[in-house]
């Protein structure tokens, strides 16, 4: 995100006097908008894009679609992998699944040989190998589990992989950021893209920000919030819009020379950013003019 600052190099010193009354504006400046790039996520053919200059797309609009069969390749390429090692962690499982039942006998034998050994119905051996079966199974079990915990690892690093591919697919997505007006297309479809690579540029003409400069003397009668009229030349009149003051610079600067005359170039002056509604009318780089009084004319 970026903003545009089109200055228009015609702007002569004088050419913003006001009507009837010879007063001049209290700055004069060009109106700007936040400029948006979109650029390609993803690398491949550009199967089709619905973006021409000039039209208004909303937000998160799908406008295009970059090539994405080799990543449904590789998808299923992984799945099938996913599957076969999904079926060698079935079969340790399995495995697991035949221990645990002997596990379960035995404990069963264990605690019945106890109990005829508290009464001295069995022998002290009998009552240690039941034990000890006990014991063996329990080894055995863990000794499964940990044969399969590569298997689960390698599951896990392929579904990683696997959700991966569903991002870079669902960026392939050509998807309009904001509501705005394509002002300049840097693709057609069909042609190769690559990620990082511009595709289009839009900007929210909607509304409008016209930066100017003032003098130190009119910056006491500005605040933020404040309404301001601004002005625009039109065949036979100015045209006057309602502005809202949301920016005002912290620190001096020069006065750009090419909106000045070479005696006033030296003085310093500060930006001031006002915001107003577009009714069409207004353009990215076209000259304007801002009295403080909102009932100057």
């Amino acid at each position: 995100m970026k903003k545009a600052t089109i200055l228009i190099f015609g702007i002569i010193f004088g050419s913003f006097l006001s009507c009837t009354n010879g007063e001049k504006a209290d700055g004069y400046g060009n109106f700007e908008a936040t400029e948006i790039t979109v650029s390609s996520e993803a690398n491949g053919k550009i199967e089709f894009l619905n973006v021409e200059e000039g039209d208004l797309l909303e937000k998160d609009a799908i406008v295009g679609l970059i090539d994405t069969l080799q990543l449904h390749l590789t998808k299923r390429q992984l799945q099938a992998t996913m599957t076969t090692i999904a079926s060698k962690s079935g079969t340790v499982w399995s495995q697991i699944g035949i221990l645990e039942e002997q596990l379960k006998t035995a404990i069963t034998e264990q605690d019945r040989v106890d109990g005829m050994f508290a009464e001295n119905a069995a022998t002290q051996r009998q009552a240690d190998e039941a034990s000890s079966r006990v014991s063996v199974l329990k080894k055995q079990i863990k000794n499964v589990e940990t044969q399969n915990a590569p298997i689960v690892n390698e599951l896990k690093s392929i579904k990683a992989k696997v959700a991966q591919i569903d991002d870079q697919i669902k960026k392939s997505n050509i998807k309009n950021p904001i509501a705005g007006t394509v002002l300049t297309k840097f693709t057609e479809a069909g042609e190769v893209t690559s990620f990082g690579r511009p595709i289009y540029k839009l900007a929210n003409l909607n509304e409008m920000t016209l930066r100017v400069y003032v003098s130190e003397t009119q910056l006491a009668g500005l605040n933020q919030g404040q309404t301001v009229t601004v002005k625009i030349d039109t065949e036979n009149e100015m045209k006057s819009y309602e502005g809202t003051v949301f920016w005002i610079s912290s620190t001096a600067e020069f006065t750009p020379k090419i909106i000045q005359t070479k005696e006033e170039r030296v003085n310093l002056v500060y930006a001031v950013k006002v915001r107003v509604q577009n009714d069409g009318s207004l353009k990215i780089g076209m000259p304007a003019e801002m009295w403080i009084s909102v009932n100057s004319e």
